[in-house]
């Protein structure tokens, strides 16, 4: 019985761990294109609003987009944003 109940918080810990490293970045960049290429933070935010979303926060992070909306379902999604299109990406 102790050695259930230690495995399975263990397995707990681990598996929350892995969701928290992920959900800090997309773990890789966007796009190469130097930084003279991109769009402003503005102007990405406004292209992610124009596709539903409400946009609660952004940030430019290691050559990615990082826009925090809420959804056109009501769903907390973070969105990874290439800077140079404003095409997402990715999702979390």
């Amino acid at each position: 019985m102790r050695k259930t109940i230690l495995l399975s918080t263990l397995a707990m810990a681990i598996a929350a761990g892995a969701a928290t490293a992920q959900a800090g970045s997309l773990g890789r960049p966007c796009t190469d294109a130097p930084a003279a290429k991109w769009m402003s933070i503005e102007a990405l935010q406004a292209k992610v609003e124009a596709m539903g979303y409400k946009v609660r926060k952004a940030k430019l992070k290691n050559a990615c987009g990082e826009i925090y909306t809420i959804d056109p379902s009501g769903a907390r999604v973070e969105l990874f944003v290439d800077p140079t299109s404003g095409e997402i990406i990715g999702r979390l």
